[in-house]
């Protein structure tokens, strides 16, 4: 048994949809196995639960999981629980033990028969935490609702009472939280607004439709398990190149710095 990650042909940082994958991968792979211990890989530079933290685990069993935004956690009702943060370019793989291990593989959770569940993270720019209470470690870290949970009015507040560029505010993250580049620039580029449309002045009718695209969007990836070629062809995840030829008018993708972020869009149909 193996059960890889798709990813796509160019290099992209993990998202909510890449995050929720992750956490589908066990709950429907490892929960309800007994810990008989872990194996390290190599570890420099990254952070991972120390000795006392992993030894815990050892003889319990992971029995549900939960995530927020781009957050993953496994863990038991009555803690702990492991949080895993994927970083850069981080997965989690299953696998059993007659199969190679993956590569870049910083930690492994070795269950009871074959069963195996690896962090793997090539730019060490993951972690892997010990959290004793979830909600507490969600509210100590300042981020905002999950974007896949916010309702109407909740985002319309957020986006609403922003004076600066609605780009930045749907990548904030002690404002809404899950949403990344790739789909911010998505569910502007349905909504035909552009990045540096300021947040208050958007019509309550546009915030919606933009609540709307966020939740659509994201909820299509995460549905073809964050595989991108499954998408359909006029979306831009497949034209986010400046020259591009944009799937909904005759306009020419571009791109341009938003608060620090390179968003790409059309100038054409992405208007104020």
């Amino acid at each position: 048994m193996r059960r890889w990650t798709f990813t796509p042909h160019w290099s992209v940082m993990p998202e909510l949809p890449e995050a929720d994958a992750a956490r589908r991968r066990i709950a429907d792979d490892c929960l309800h196995r007994t810990i008989a211990g872990f194996t390290l890989g190599e570890v420099a530079h990254v952070t991972l639960p120390t000795e006392a933290e992993r030894a815990r685990f050892v003889g319990t069993q992971l029995t549900r999981t939960h995530r927020h935004g781009k957050y993953i956690f496994a863990g038991s009702v009555d803690g702990p629980w492991l949080h895993i943060h994927l970083g850069m370019a981080g997965s989690l793989r299953t696998w059993d033990a007659q199969d190679a291990a993956p590569d870049y593989a910083r930690l492994t959770i070795e269950f009871e028969g074959d069963r195996r569940l690896t962090f793997r993270d090539p730019r060490k720019f993951g972690a892997v935490h010990l959290v004793e209470d979830v909600e507490n470690f969600i509210a100590e870290k300042g981020l905002g609702p999950d974007a896949m949970q916010i309702g109407g009015n909740a985002f319309a507040d957020m986006i609403g009472r922003t004076r600066g560029a609605v780009k930045p505010a749907l990548l904030d993250q002690a404002k809404i939280a899950g949403v990344g580049n790739l789909w911010s620039d998505e569910a502007l580029y349905r909504t035909g607004i552009a990045p540096e449309a300021k947040g208050s002045d958007l019509e309550p009718a546009r915030i919606a439709a933009l609540h709307r695209a966020v939740q659509d969007i994201m909820g299509r990836v995460m549905a073809e398990n964050a595989d991108y070629a499954r998408l359909p062809d006029d979306w831009l995840i497949h034209n986010r190149t400046a020259g591009a030829a944009c799937t909904r008018c005759d306009g020419i993708i571009t791109h341009k710095k938003v608060g620090g972020r390179t968003a790409y869009h059309c100038p054409t149909h992405q208007t104020r």
